[in-house]
């Protein structure tokens, strides 16, 4: 397996490769808690940890001997393994006399980490999504054949990760198929019901139907089956669509704009928290419970938002509107996240637009990778949807993205 250094040109398509994994960060990974207690029972050591890492945010998607979901992504330690370039990983011997960590809450207070060893969690196409990590309160020393077990953990939750993804789209499939077959039995009985009862009425009628009433049944009988017709051609020249009339209740690969919202609150709140920033979320009443495909969805939002809560400074605002329009054939799923925060540049907006990637520190300081945004700008492209920026520096940002959903 090919490793690809995470330099700067490199950093969007890891963030691509990370997306393309659709995963959601709060829903439980079946099949990784095991690898992750795994790791720590072969190493002896108190915490394990299976980390991917975004453009702002380390996310724990499954944990041993210690309760976390996430961690700014500049004041975590496996940032900086999947930037290395040995194929062994980081160890740390003592957070304690490394600056970079010193300083850490982890390591200066509970549960005061001491040791930590992490290896990539790297791609089939060489791009280290996050990093499979052990840490301990004490000081240790990890055998070479540890760390090749280790490292070979790793590639097994890569390689459940991948199946997850598989599995979850092929139930997509399956589902979206078994909808399909119910919808076009419902929509073949209804012209086939018809012939039946236009022939019955012919055939009981007999002599007393008249050559004018024949005439009149024959031209219904003739639309029925024409209907008939219509339908096969339309399945067989661009397949069955069984989404034309929507169900409110949610499958699998769907979400709604409450459930939406629910997910972003609970993804956000630490950050939120954090920076005390007030943070208002409006939906569109009329189609709030209507169902989409999430694709992308989160990662675009989760991107903006923590961009927006990085560049607003405490006890600042932070609003966010949703809704769902009809337009022609397409579901198109209408976003705005506007900030009171530090605003842009006309340079800065032209430069995220045309997929620049400077790095610029957010108000305490925290490290805004610019390639959070361009990742948007890339999956709303992807998804054949519109982003726009509108800046004033000192006053704040707003973002709008219009994408269909389908």
């Amino acid at each position: 397996m090919n490793q690809i250094s995470s330099s700067q040109e490199n950093e969007l398509d890891r963030l691509l490769a990370l997306s393309n994994l659709g995963i959601d960060y709060y829903e439980p990974k079946q099949g990784l808690n095991y690898l992750t207690e795994l790791a720590a029972k072969i190493c002896g050591t108190e915490i394990s940890l299976v980390n991917l890492i975004d453009s702002f945010t380390q996310w724990s998607v499954s944990s041993y001997g210690i309760d976390i979901n996430q961690m700014p992504r500049e004041d975590s330690v496996c940032q900086y393994t999947i930037h290395t370039s040995s194929k062994t990983g980081l160890e740390v011997k003592d957070l304690r006399d490394d600056v970079r960590f010193k300083d850490m809450f982890y390591v200066k207070d509970t549960p005061n980490l001491r040791y930590y060893m992490g290896v990539p969690l790297t791609s089939p196409e060489g791009y280290n999504l996050g990093a499979l990590c052990v840490m301990d309160s004490k000081l240790m020393h990890l055998s070479e054949d540890i760390k090749e077990v280790l490292r070979l953990i790793a590639r097994q939750i890569v390689d459940r990760l991948r199946l997850n993804n598989l599995v979850a789209d092929l139930k997509n499939k399956l589902k979206e198929s078994e909808l399909n077959q119910k919808k076009l039995a419902h929509d073949i009985r209804g012209p086939i019901g018809g012939i039946l009862g236009l022939s019955d009425l012919i055939l009981e009628e007999d002599e007393l139907t008249s050559p004018q009433e024949i005439l009149e049944y024959s031209e219904m009988i003739k639309q029925s089956s024409l209907s008939l017709l219509d339908l096969s051609k339309d399945i067989l020249s661009k397949g069955f669509d069984g989404n034309s009339n929507r169900s409110q209740e949610l499958k699998e690969g769907d979400t709604n704009l409450v459930n939406l919202k629910e997910t972003i609150l609970r993804l956000l709140a630490p950050q939120i928290k954090v920076k005390n920033i007030a943070f208002n979320v409006q939906l569109n009443p009329e189609n709030q419970l209507e169902s989409f495909s999430k694709l992308y969805v989160l990662q675009i939002l989760g991107n903006l938002l923590s961009n927006s809560i990085k560049f607003t400074n405490s006890g600042g605002e932070i609003s966010l509107s949703m809704n769902l329009k009809r337009k022609e054939l397409d579901l198109i799923l209408e976003l705005s996240v506007e900030d009171n925060g530090i605003g842009m540049t006309s340079s800065k907006i032209h430069e995220i637009l045309e997929a620049g990637t400077s790095t610029h520190e957010g108000t305490r300081g925290e490290l805004g990778f610019g390639l959070g945004l361009n990742l948007v700008r890339q999956l709303v492209k992807q998804q054949e949807g519109t982003m726009d920026i509108i800046s004033t520096v000192g006053e704040g940002t707003k973002f709008t993205i219009e994408m269909p959903v389908n």
